[in-house]
């Protein structure tokens, strides 16, 4: 929201005093002269209605649009079936308790959602498909933009993704949160790939596509975007026409459960990089994996700082396995100049821990570590706190990220 502009009660007096100043004739002696050069008896209000003629530059205050990322957000069949109540609604209310506040107070929020909208029967792992009230209660708590390009996508074939689809139109035209990574046909296509928004004047251009799937069924309509070069380059292009200040590419990639980055990563982040992308924003592989920031230079002799980040690790799942239930929250902070043009990106780390039911509440719920540390008297199961912390010591050493 842009600020309003209000003229102080000093200010006022100052400018009622001018205008009801005793005119003086034009041409007058000190007419149109600085106030601290002027003999007495200037004509202030020519000086005031003169100054007013002129075109003032346009004044830009320095500022920063923020956008926060989640990583894989799960539904599994525990899950499923620990939020499902007696009367046959989903309760998800505790899933992102502690952090809806950040969510909603960033100028977007960024989520994976890493399964589809089929329909019944709901299921986990390994064929996804969530109720419509999960992707409504992630819109509730701040999601502006749901990221589809993931091998999940077609766990349920056309019919679940055409269904998918459908869902996510419906919550656009009734709440304006917006889908990216998949389309029904090559017309939504258009206008989802890349997704643009501006922000505060700053214009953002989303790519987000996926390693693969894990079954398929040979159509490209309905279907889900790839790590296809040629498309890519066409997607970038599109954003570059487009005039957008910010590219965010957001692949879907990585090993598994490695936490380093493989070198297809690394390779295919220099190539985005090299082509115009501004800021790299990885999932996949359900663990936290190391960042990097490249320096490139376009041919126009300007020097870019991409920050890559190769994986967030999970948002929320029933995953337990080492290293699986800590992610990230990445803060992204856009830099805009004095002229409003973008100065940079700065990336800020919020760790999060995916606790499981019955050992920090009575469901899965995240939470930022930071807040939780010291507070070992709070966990059901200590354990689990145990592990939090320990995790979190060990995930920031082989990382090299800091909170």
């Amino acid at each position: 929201m842009n600020p309003s502009i209000h003229i102080g009660t000093a200010m006022a007096s100052v400018i009622l005093g001018l205008c009801f100043r005793s005119p003086v004739p034009a041409g007058a002696p000190g007419a149109g002269w600085p106030e601290e050069n002027r003999p007495d008896g200037i004509n202030d209000e020519l000086l005031l209605e003169h100054a007013m003629e002129s075109s003032p530059a346009t004044c830009h205050r320095k500022d920063s649009v923020v956008i926060r990322f989640l990583g894989d957000v799960m539904l599994h069949q525990a899950q499923i079936e620990n939020t499902m109540t007696d009367d046959g609604v989903f309760d998800f209310s505790g899933y992102f308790r502690d952090i809806e506040k950040d969510l909603g107070e960033a100028d977007l929020a960024v989520a994976n959602m890493e399964f589809t909208l089929a329909g019944e029967p709901y299921t986990g792992y390994p064929a996804f498909s969530a109720p419509d009230s999960y992707v409504e209660y992630m819109a509730d708590c701040g999601i502006d933009i749901f990221l589809t390009a993931n091998n999940h996508i077609l766990d349920k074939g056309e019919k679940g993704l055409e269904r998918t689809l459908a869902v996510y139109r419906q919550i656009e035209r009734d709440r304006g949160i917006r889908m990216t990574g998949s389309a029904e046909n090559a017309e939504t296509d258009t206008y989802t790939n890349p997704l643009f928004l501006s922000v505060k004047g700053v214009r953002l251009a989303f790519i987000n596509f996926t390693y693969g799937t894990n079954t398929g069924f040979g159509k490209k309509y309905p279907g889900t975007r790839f790590a296809d070069k040629d498309e890519i380059t066409a997607a970038i292009r599109k954003a570059e026409k487009l005039d957008a200040d910010c590219i965010i590419a957001l692949p879907h990639w990585g090993e598994e459960y490695r936490t380093g980055h493989s070198e297809a990563q690394e390779e295919l982040a220099l190539w985005l990089a090299g082509n115009g992308v501004d800021l790299i924003v990885g999932s996949h592989p359900h663990v936290v994996q190391d960042t990097d920031t490249f320096t490139v230079e376009d041919a126009g002799g300007n020097v870019r700082n991409v920050p890559v980040i190769y994986s967030l690790g999970n948002a929320i799942s029933n995953m337990s396995a080492p290293d699986t239930q800590i992610g990230l929250m990445l803060e992204a902070r856009i830099h805009l100049d004095s002229h409003g043009e973008m100065e940079g990106i700065s990336c800020i780390f919020h760790f999060l821990w995916s606790s499981l039911p019955g050992r920090l509440a009575d469901t899965h719920t995240t939470v930022k570590v930071k807040d939780y540390i010291g507070h070992r008297g709070r966990w059901k199961q200590k354990y689990e706190y145990d592990k939090m912390v320990s995790t979190y010591c060990r995930i920031r050493k082989v990382t090299g990220i800091t909170d």
